[in-house]
């Protein structure tokens, strides 16, 4: 591409490469004057390939491609200022991680008890959540204690593979 023709389809794809850089705006702080930077560094890179005898088949597609990753490069050496939170107690009285996690773990729970019968639900909370031998728990039931083994032996391996599919 001889420098006239460059200068040409640069007029050309001036604004959608503006475009480009200026859609980056939504995860940045991006002004018009940023914008005209990238787009400037980017039809430069794609000068210099073209004028190293790179094989340039889309001239448009590559200088967009390039813009994105211009815009990348910008974005990344930005420095972002961060001011650490005074203290670790949130409303609620508990830190932000342990009420994340709290939740997150409600959640998960939720997940994996939705697919289970009320049989193996109910087992499994009188084994876990209430701490019951095998033998209250089928006394409470109703069922012989090798089901409620097998029960709760059940429900568990389907609680690990519904969490192997989650993950």
């Amino acid at each position: 591409m001889t420098r006239q023709e460059f200068d040409i389809f640069s007029e050309r794809v001036r604004a959608k490469l503006l475009a480009v850089a200026r859609s980056f705006g939504r995860f940045g702080r991006v002004d018009d004057e940023d914008a005209e930077d990238v787009v400037q560094e980017a039809l430069t890179a794609l000068w210099g390939l073209s004028d190293s005898g790179y094989p340039v088949r889309d001239a448009e597609a590559l200088a967009v491609k390039i813009t994105k990753s211009t815009c990348v490069a910008h974005y990344r050496r930005r420095k972002v200022r961060q001011q650490p939170l005074r203290g670790d107690a949130y409303e609620g009285g508990a830190p932000a991680t342990a009420a994340t996690d709290l939740s997150d773990f409600v959640e998960i729970r939720r997940r994996m008890f939705a697919g289970l019968t009320d049989t193996e639900r109910t087992c499994l909370n009188l084994r876990n959540a209430d701490g019951l031998s095998l033998d209250e728990i089928a006394s409470i039931t109703g069922k012989p204690k090798d089901s409620v083994k097998t029960t709760i032996s059940s429900a568990r391996r389907k609680m690990l593979e519904q969490l192997k599919k989650d993950i």
